[in-house]
């Protein structure tokens, strides 16, 4: 099994963002579960494959090579695969993983997230996607989706395809139990 962890390339201002990779990291190499992510070494994104490759865990690195210089390529992992676009690069991350985990980051990290979360929504994937709302970074996020829900423009049925925790070993518990709802089509007959 292996899980595409989005994060971001910056570490943040606090250091319980680079404490929650190391620990996620140390978690999936724990479980047996591979990590794939975005194949660099900087911000977050290079503290989580550290974590993994410290622990002994399989670790598979997804790079644009135009993002290659600023990224940094891991060369301590795994695999590197090195593709010519973000879309290349999401497709392959998505590929490898049987689920997604969102830790912080900033506007790639969301845009990873809701796509992967949409395509489950769309049926084009059953694999559980998941916020790890690390010191609530997420909560205001988690009360926006709330409010689209409010407002009629998400199922609540689609609203629950995407787990939120606080703990990162709960969240892989609820990724390892996931079950997607049965429909055929994200728009139901009752829905329009």
């Amino acid at each position: 099994m292996r899980i595409c962890v989005y994060l971001g390339s910056s570490p943040g201002r606090s250091p319980v963002y680079a404490q929650a990779a190391e620990r996620v990291g140390a978690l999936l190499a724990e479980r047996g579960i591979g990590l794939v992510y975005g194949g660099g070494t900087v911000g977050l994104m290079g503290i989580i494959a550290d974590a993994v490759c410290t622990a002994g865990g399989e670790v598979i690195g997804v790079i644009p090579e135009a993002l290659r210089a600023r990224e940094h390529d891991h060369q301590g992992i795994t695999q590197l695969h090195v593709v010519k676009t973000m879309h290349e690069r999401k497709a392959m991350m998505a590929k490898f993983a049987d689920g997604f985990i969102c830790l912080p980051g900033g506007i790639g990290t969301f845009e990873e997230m809701f796509e992967a979360w949409c395509w489950s929504q769309l049926g084009y994937h059953e694999k559980p996607v998941g916020l790890l709302n690390v010191n609530g970074f997420y909560t205001p996020m988690a009360r926006f989706i709330d409010q689209v829900v409010e407002e009629g423009f998400l199922q609540p049925r689609h609203r629950a395809m995407l787990l939120v925790e606080d703990e990162p070993d709960v969240l892989l518990d609820r990724m390892a139990q996931y079950l997607p709802p049965k429909t055929e089509h994200w728009l139901g007959a009752d829905d329009v």
